[in-house]
């Protein structure tokens, strides 16, 4: 086992949280040699000689052979990460964001300079998602992968579900409890979830969806009746971020919506802060992982298991993926989808190429039925706060 000096920019909860188990556990044999941070004027639980605000200090380190990233600013991570690929450092990330956009120019970074860039805690906390398509379904013929990958939505919902809670006093009680930012729109407009499907998506199927490219929709519109509904045909609402292959076309699926799941259902007993992944495969039918899919710890946990994997010179070989292949996506077929609104001016009958169930309320309404998928990119329905959409599995 090679020893791992370690260079981390950020120093929050989950910085700080591997600080003291790496110093708690001298046998993983990485150390922390430097530490860059914005603001001086916080008190650390650290030597203060370890501190700096000058990114050089680790870039320019020849000592210092891993780089570990936990910042929020995804335009300065992506400085920092090719600064220290081009300088031969092995990287570990967090930050879903920058990889889902900056994916295909990363790995060929990597490549290049002979390194390894490892991100399991991107995706869904200390669920081990990334290392599991990696080294166990890698020659698998996968036909989707689906499920709950934003915590701080799912909390959102089940507050919503189980105690009737509107949306607002949801995200209240998400806030209070340090589940959801101060500005949460990443969360629950689906964009947090978008760039998690993107990045499964390349390790699922081997090929690159842009996150602008995945349908999404997220949970702002959400009305009470909705989870009546819900209720009344058994059903719970969960978000749910899916990549799913056409078996005749080869074209993959790939969505963020709110969705009506059977009780009955695995996904569906996921319930507050934790997330749960379905892998569906032609050979081992589906497999299910769960665990908590933010916070400290978890987060902390999957950041230290990438940089023990570094110690054996672990890579993803992403052996599914050819980057002058371009994938398909969303370009065919249908969903069942339920559409509430309120103002029956919002009538959106239109949008349906069949109609199963329709229902007129003075309050509300909202109907069922069959959608065209390259309807549900257009932006009047996904950006319009008054329409409820929900796809029914």
């Amino acid at each position: 086992m090679k020893k791992l000096n370690i260079g981390l920019f950020g120093f929050g909860v989950v910085g700080e949280g591997i600080y003291k188990v790496l110093e708690e556990k001298p046998q993983l044999n990485a150390t922390i040699k430097k530490i860059v941070i914005k603001d001086f004027t916080k008190p650390r639980n650290a030597p203060s000689e370890l501190f700096s605000s000058n990114a050089d200090d680790i870039l320019e380190d020849d000592d210092i052979n891993v780089v570990v990233e936990l910042i929020s600013d995804s335009d300065a991570a992506h400085n920092i990460i090719v600064k220290a690929f081009n300088k031969g450092k092995h990287v570990v990330s967090a930050n879903k964001k920058l990889i889902a956009e900056h994916h295909k120019e990363l790995l060929e970074l990597q490549d290049k300079n002979d390194v390894s860039f490892l991100y399991e805690a991107s995706v869904c906390g200390s669920v081990p998602i990334i290392r599991n398509l990696e080294e166990y379904f890698d020659n698998d013929l996968l036909n989707y992968v689906s499920g709950i990958v934003n915590g701080t939505t799912n909390y959102i919902l089940t507050k919503m579900a189980n105690e009737n809670e509107s949306y607002q006093d949801a995200l209240k009680a998400a806030q209070d409890n340090g589940f959801a930012e101060a500005d949460p729109t990443a969360d629950v407009e689906g964009f947090d979830a978008a760039s998690k499907i993107s990045i499964i998506t390349l390790h699922a199927f081997g090929q690159k969806i842009n996150v602008d490219d995945v349908i999404r929709k997220g949970i702002t519109s959400l009305q009470v009746q909705d989870f009546k509904y819900a209720k009344e045909k058994g059903y719970t609402i969960k978000l749910i971020a899916k990549s799913k292959v056409n078996p005749e076309t080869g074209e993959i699926n790939s969505t963020v919506l709110p969705t009506f799941v059977r009780l009955n259902k695995t996904i569906a007993l996921v319930n507050n802060e934790y997330n749960g992944v379905l892998i569906g495969s032609s050979l081992s039918d589906e497999q299910f992982l769960y665990g908590k899919g933010a916070g400290r710890f978890p987060t902390a946990s999957a950041v230290l298991s990438d940089i023990s994997a570094l110690k054996y010179d672990y890579k993803y070989s992403i052996r599914k993926y050819d980057n002058t292949q371009e994938g398909k996506f969303n370009q065919s077929g249908k969903l069942k989808a339920y559409i509430g609104f309120k103002d029956q001016k919002d009538d959106v009958s239109n949008l349906f190429d069949e109609i199963e169930e329709r229902f007129q309320g003075k309050d509300y309404s909202h109907i069922v039925g069959l959608i065209d998928i390259n309807k549900l990119k257009q932006k009047e329905l996904i950006e319009n706060p008054n329409l409820s959409l929900i796809i029914l599995e």
